[in-house]
């Protein structure tokens, strides 16, 4: 009865485990906003006030510390970074752990190196804790499609226990193994978005060239079964615009995601030939001035290249629209950086 009363309260499921989230970024944050369009309660924390106010206004509770929210939820989600986040994270939720032991499942969506995940594994307690590594594929545009791959790796009957918070989430979440299992399927899927990337942007350059409207190949090829591909759908558009922001990925932090790549290939001994020429494409957009840009504005290094454009499109001054008797003061304000 009581149960009942709460779901008719607040809008959530009191049957449903409470779900934990550190780390409220984009891909935290969405995943946050539609657990609780399920009727999930949601508690999370984010050293960013920004996020953690995100959380509040769609209907989550905000956790003074990683500790709070260990003590709260069923299932832990951890959406993190950098190495250093992920590692400091768990070391307060193993901290946690084992001052007051619980049944918790932890399920760790970072892209970041195995060492990484191994690490975490040997500070955890043993008993009644699962840890999984679930790697998510995909934007947060195209988690509203429900396009995400959720790769599930870790014990069966843990991965099991979760499936209906993934499914909340997308409508592809294969199990894929043991622990770790998911990360390697996520290099495989980013090492291939790499090269899609920039082969997109040198498709878009070369139409440009040879005098076909990049738009028009776009609609053509984007819908075809042999050669158009998710990759191509999503940042083509971008490419054609010459407009990158808001991004869907970062070139800063897809560096990080090519750099993890980039060494597990080499511990391996494994050549990637066509991978690693589209590294420095990578690294001269963020030469550029375009770290916090889209990947697709890899169409402006290219397109520089071969002599279209002079300056990449999305740092270029905005043209004033100000009137002449405010120009002066405009500058003004502009030359002052801004705060915050």
């Amino acid at each position: 009865m009581n149960k009942k009363m709460k779901k008719n309260e607040t809008g959530l499921n009191a049957q449903l485990p409470t779900v934990g989230i550190v780390g409220l970024g984009i891909m935290g944050g969405i995943m946050a906003e539609t657990l609780l369009l399920n009727q999930y309660r949601v508690v999370g924390f984010d050293i960013e006030k920004s996020a953690c106010a995100r959380l509040k206004k769609a209907g989550g509770q905000v956790a003074k510390s990683v500790t709070q929210v260990t003590e709260q939820a069923d299932v832990l989600i951890t959406s993190l970074a950098t190495s250093n986040a992920l590692r400091l994270v768990y070391q307060e939720i193993a901290a946690t752990l084992k001052a007051t032991p619980k049944k918790i499942i932890l399920v760790e969506t970072s892209t970041l190196a195995m060492t990484d995940k191994d690490w975490i594994a040997q500070q955890l307690p043993k008993k009644q804790v699962a840890l999984l590594d679930c790697p998510i594929s995909g934007t947060a545009a195209r988690m509203k499609d429900r396009a995400w791959t959720i790769f599930v790796s870790g014990k069966k009957s843990s991965c099991n226990e979760v499936q209906p918070i993934f499914k909340c989430l997308s409508d592809n979440s294969p199990y894929v193994g043991e622990y770790g299992n998911g990360l390697k399927m996520k290099f495989i899927a980013n090492h291939l978005v790499a090269i899609y990337n920039v082969a997109c942007a040198e498709s878009v350059t070369f139409a440009r060239k040879i005098g076909l409207d990049p738009q028009e190949v776009l609609d053509i090829f984007g819908p075809s079964p042999v050669i158009g591909t998710g990759v191509m759908r999503l940042r083509t558009p971008f490419m054609i615009k010459r407009e990158y922001s808001p991004p869907t990925m970062k070139v800063e932090v897809w560096q990080k995601d090519m750099q993890v790549i980039g060494d597990l290939a080499k511990s391996v001994g494994c050549p990637l030939p066509i991978f690693n020429a589209t590294a420095p494409i990578y690294t001269a957009a963020m030469a550029q001035g375009l770290a916090m840009q889209d990947t697709a504005s890899t169409a402006e290094v290219l397109g520089q290249m071969a002599g279209l454009f002079s300056k990449p499109e999305a740092i270029k001054p905005k043209r004033s629209v100000a009137k002449p008797a405010a120009k002066k003061t405009s500058k003004a304000v502009v030359k002052k950086p801004l705060k915050g």
